[in-house]
């Protein structure tokens, strides 16, 4: 069960209550890489490091010794459409760390001296990213499937960019785009609700909210690509992928169950034991569905032996094919959804990821359904559900496919 309230700012909070002494905390914001364009690609992801640096009350060291002293820990991440700055601690500390959250997000100041130093950092960071081709892939697929859009510019942003980032510019974006409105504030521990509002009240309802300047009216167009990159790899690194429903969809929950069916993290998927277990083709191969806000991606990707690539996309396009061809039975479908029940169950005992997971799903419902609730969306599910999806969405002309190999 969760409880929600929202500030007169339009800063949102939930809270999942439980018995453990450690609280995760953090502040989803409903702003990432596609937000920005131009001389701006990479601010996200820059002012995600940059938050940590100093603000008018505290120094780096202060910063990061905040919640690090106390045996806690402090981090944050961007994705293409939210940031998140996160940290967990004992259930004693939750104001402390909610209060740093006030401080780095509303009052950070940004010293040259610091960006300077983060700024190699952040070119490190991308000069490593190139250097892994099985992370460098998914880049270059969604600027191949996304030409033209914001969406299709990878979170990093370029070296030219960040090298040109300065602390106006980059308070400048902040203001413009993170506003309280914008906000969920997550919170998952042995903690009141009364209590967490509070102090929610206490430190961050002094904060007026503001017209934001993130518009994301533009719906961005899937284009299918076929495209083979010479690269000095040992093996090759495969990836094929189509749109796929966004968060409001109403595939969303059947395209999730088929997503874990060809390619999840169990290691009796079908695409695993097709190429992996029964060729031996490759160590990992893997399917991802990511739903956007306006659209979604699915990806498999595989990295195979350089002489077996040819032979392990036949049989990933074999793969789809066959679940748009057969109907799963009584029998497979419930296996099937058991699967991903024990799978959400066992992820949902981790506070952290659960804290993660209602963070995001409150940002773009407005409410978060239960795992019960999860469940029972799950278990309605049919084959034929799947099977029509997978019709919709497999057909070989909507792929895009990309290949890094050394030929």
């Amino acid at each position: 069960m969760y409880e929600y309230h929202t500030l007169d700012n339009g800063m949102k909070i939930i809270l999942s209550r439980n018995t453990s002494r450690v609280t995760y905390s953090g502040v989803y914001i409903n702003v990432g890489s596609r937000d920005e364009e131009g001389i701006d690609e990479g601010m996200a992801h820059f002012i995600e490091h940059s938050l940590f640096k100093g603000t008018e009350h505290r120094r780096a060291y202060h910063i990061l010794n905040r919640i690090d002293g106390v045996g806690g820990e402090l981090n944050a991440f961007t994705t293409k459409e939210e940031t998140c700055v996160y940290a967990s601690s004992l259930s004693t500390h939750l104001e402390r760390c909610l209060e740093l959250f006030a401080d780095i997000l509303f009052h950070s100041t940004f010293p040259l001296k610091e960006i300077e130093r983060e700024r190699d950092v952040v070119l490190e960071e991308i000069n490593a990213y190139n250097d892994t081709p099985s992370e460098l892939i998914y880049d270059q697929f969604e600027e191949l499937a996304y030409a033209g859009h914001p969406l299709a510019h990878n979170i990093l942003g370029s070296r030219r960019n960040v090298k040109r980032f300065t602390p106006e510019r980059i308070g400048r974006f902040l203001r413009e785009r993170y506003t309280p409105s914008r906000m969920v504030l997550t919170v998952t521990g042995d903690v009141s609700f009364d209590r967490l509002v509070r102090l929610c009240e206490r430190h961050f309802g002094g904060y007026g909210s503001y017209p934001s300047l993130v518009d994301r009216s533009r719906k961005p167009q899937f284009h299918p690509f076929e495209r083979y990159v010479n690269r000095h790899t040992h093996q090759a690194h495969l990836l094929v992928g189509c749109e796929a429903p966004d968060v409001y969809h109403p595939d969303k929950t059947a395209f999730s169950l088929l997503n874990n069916i060809l390619g999840g993290p169990a290691m009796n998927s079908r695409l695993n034991v097709a190429i992996r277990e029964r060729y031996g083709f490759c160590y990992n191969i893997e399917s991802q569905y990511v739903p956007f806000t306006d659209t979604g991606l699915f990806y498999v990707y595989a990295g195979v032996d350089l002489e077996a690539c040819d032979r392990a996309r036949q049989i990933i396009g074999d793969e789809l094919q066959r679940i748009a061809d057969e109907r799963l039975t009584d029998y497979q479908l419930r296996a099937a959804q058991r699967q991903m029940i024990g799978q959400m169950t066992i992820n949902d005992d981790y506070g952290m990821n659960e804290m993660q997971s209602i963070g995001k799903a409150y940002l773009c419902y407005d409410h978060v359904n239960t795992l019960e609730e999860m469940t029972a969306d799950l278990m309605a599910v049919s084959a034929a559900d799947l099977q029509r999806v997978a019709q919709e969405r497999f057909l070989p002309s909507l792929f895009g496919t990309l290949v890094y190999g050394n030929h």
